[in-house]
């Protein structure tokens, strides 16, 4: 009797540890980590090995068999699978863990700094992210007469400091067919330009040669729009360029545009050309003044860019602007200029932004520009010109359509000998490829360039010699400007500018008076772009 409630209590003993350890099992193994777990499960096996013990121990002491023993043996034997199936499924887990810890491959990312600019990307190219970078500060001073008449446009230009352009963002790749760029704007013309979004814009390039872009970005609309500002051997852009790019493009502009580039012939046998075309259709500006109806106008721009090896480039380009509605500035029935086109532009510094010829706002139904661009490339020598023809059609008017020109021409040399590459894709020349960077102890000083331009812009259209404005003319004035200057390459991220510009504006206002000058003006640049 005694015998059997011993063996009787130990087989509810055993029964009793059996099913505590198959609780724990479960219970632990879901609430702990993977090393954790790893050492429960050591000790779990542990612990059912001894129960397998005492039970066999049991036996050979010549307990008979029982249901008691047979129940025992039955939840060992389930135990035992359990702890089986969570080994295995703790293995995955740790194999899956292990893997994560490993990025796939084609998928690790790789960080390098090329010229000073942050990239990321893929192994495989298919993503990529960059950071931009632009800074521009400028400083200079305008020499002007001291008895200008009190009519005078500009008597009194401010001089001093000014970030002309300041921008920061990121562009690159997603998904190998898609390039994005997003970057916002910080500098400007002073306080009249604030802090805005400059670009928005995600282009498709899987169609090849053809580029579909999309968003908030500028247009590829003539020679000088297309140089990138941190390539361009003057201070500004030629005024007549300015104003031509932004009657339909220019900065930050709502479009859609199809590009595409190629190339024809041979240049190790003769003389090879590269081809360009874009079209696009515009909107209105971002942060512009809200309208009741915004801009939609039609864009386009073709060249052809004969070449020979590296010895010498050419180009010739056309390209032209049609606005189809212009801004509804006031509204219907309201008084005013209800939709005005304005072509004016500053001279070709902005440390003041006071427009020194303007033609007004003229109501409109619709606006032409049209431009022919070449440019020829020899070694390190450049010389490019541009002409434009700006025309725009009365609304609602007996009164004759105005039409007005301007047109530039400018050279680069660098004097250390670099060249100004081309650029297909876009059609235009970059800035100097760099033999050496700016490194006095190695006794290298970068790149020197001296560079020089003449514009004329003219805003004038019937404009007459004295009195009254003629009816239908228009006295925007014309506007003349020298420009010289001399840039220093510190290396591809960095360079100084300096300039000088002689400034001629003649303008008389609606009585006649004539409200133009002539000045001179000094600046520089300390420019970082990456």
């Amino acid at each position: 009797m005694g015998m059997s409630l011993k063996r009787g209590a130990t087989a509810w003993l055993s029964a009793t540890m059996a099913g505590a350890l198959m609780c724990s099992v479960a219970t632990s193994a879901l609430a702990a980590p993977a090393s954790a777990n790893d050492t429960k499960l050591q000790t779990m096996q542990r612990q059912l090995d001894d129960m397998r013990a005492q039970l066999d121990a049991m036996r050979a002491a010549g307990q008979q068999p029982s249901p008691q023993l047979s129940a025992i043996q039955q939840q060992l034997d389930a135990m035992a699978a359990q702890l089986a199936e969570m080994k295995t499924s703790q293995e995955t887990v740790n194999t899956d863990i292990a893997t994560l810890k490993q990025a796939p491959a084609g998928t690790s990312v790789t960080v390098t700094l090329p010229n000073g600019k942050p990239t990321f990307a893929t192994a495989d190219g298919r993503f990529t992210a960059n950071v931009r970078a632009i800074l521009m500060m400028d400083a200079g001073k305008y020499f002007q007469d001291n008895d200008l008449g009190p009519a005078v446009v500009g008597r009194d230009l401010n001089e001093g400091v000014n970030f002309r352009r300041a921008r920061i963002g990121f562009d690159g790749r997603l998904f190998q067919d898609f390039d994005y760029s997003f970057v916002y704007e910080f500098g400007g013309s002073g306080a009249e330009e604030a802090g805005r979004l400059y670009e928005a814009s995600v282009t498709y390039t899987a169609l090849k040669p053809l580029r579909i872009k999309v968003g908030a970005f500028e247009p590829n609309v003539n020679l000088a729009a297309a140089t990138s500002t941190s390539a361009m051997p003057i201070l500004e852009r030629p005024a007549p360029a300015e104003a031509a790019r932004n009657v339909a493009a220019g900065d930050s502009r709502t479009a859609i545009q199809l590009s595409a580039a190629g190339v024809f012939g041979d240049d190790d046998t003769g003389i090879a050309t590269r081809w360009f075309g874009a079209t696009a259709f515009t909107g209105n500006t971002l942060g512009g003044t809200q309208q009741f109806d915004e801009q939609t106008a039609w864009v386009a721009r073709a060249a052809l860019a004969p070449y020979s090896g590296t010895t010498w480039q050419a180009h010739f380009g056309a390209n032209y602007q049609y606005v189809i509605q212009p801004n509804d500035a006031v509204g219907p029935g309201v008084a005013g200029t209800r939709y005005p086109i304005q072509i004016r532009d500053r001279p070709e510094l902005r440390l003041d932004g006071t427009r020194l010829v303007d033609a007004g706002a003229i109501d409109a139904d619709h606006a032409t520009v049209y431009g022919g661009e070449a440019a020829f490339g020899f070694g390190s020598f450049l010389v490019e010109g541009e002409y434009f023809k700006y025309k725009i059609e009365r609304r609602n008017s007996a009164l004759a359509n105005p039409h007005f020109n301007g047109w530039y021409a400018q050279a680069s040399w660098v004097l250390t000998g670099e060249t100004r590459p081309y650029d297909p894709v876009e059609a235009r020349f970059g800035a100097p490829r760099m033999n050496y960077n700016f490194n006095p102890k190695a006794g290298t000083w970068g790149a020197f360039e001296l560079a020089a331009r003449y514009s004329v812009l003219d805003l004038n259209y019937r404009e007459g010699l004295t009195g009254a404005t003629p009816v239908g003319g228009v006295r925007g004035g014309e506007q003349k400007i020298w420009n010289v200057g001399v840039n220093w390459y510190w290396n591809p991220a960095m360079r100084m500018m300096l300039g000088y510009q002689h400034v001629e504006i003649d303008r008389l206002n609606a009585t006649g008076v004539q409200i133009g000058q002539t000045y001179d003006a000094v600046a520089a640049r300390a420019q970082v772009a990456f």
